[in-house]
């Protein structure tokens, strides 16, 4: 069960990583400083779109129109952090 535990954890830090790449990608996408016609640059930002805009979709839906400024990259990373902690702390001393 360690095993199981330590794996999800590494899942969610390698998505955590994913999250904080994508938010990065979004704000140099935005303020031109990556070429948005090259195809390499829009490879990485569709493949970042994919990868977190399920996660995202949901909580946009919940929170409200704060005009330009999206803060569900740091509501998911939060939620993230919570996760990572209670799968150490709370699941892992349900099995010792």
């Amino acid at each position: 069960m360690n095993a199981l535990i330590d794996t999800l954890i590494y899942a969610l830090e390698l998505y955590w990583w994913v999250i904080i790449a994508a938010a990065v990608f979004s704000w140099l996408y935005a303020f031109n400083v990556v070429n948005s016609r090259n195809q390499v640059v829009n490879n990485i930002g569709g493949m970042l779109y994919r990868l977190t805009e399920p996660v995202f979709r949901p909580i946009r839906r919940l929170l409200p129109d704060l005009g330009g400024v999206d803060i569900t990259p740091i509501i998911v990373l939060l939620i993230i952090f919570f996760l990572e902690r209670f799968l150490d702390t709370t699941v892992r001393s349900l099995f010792y």
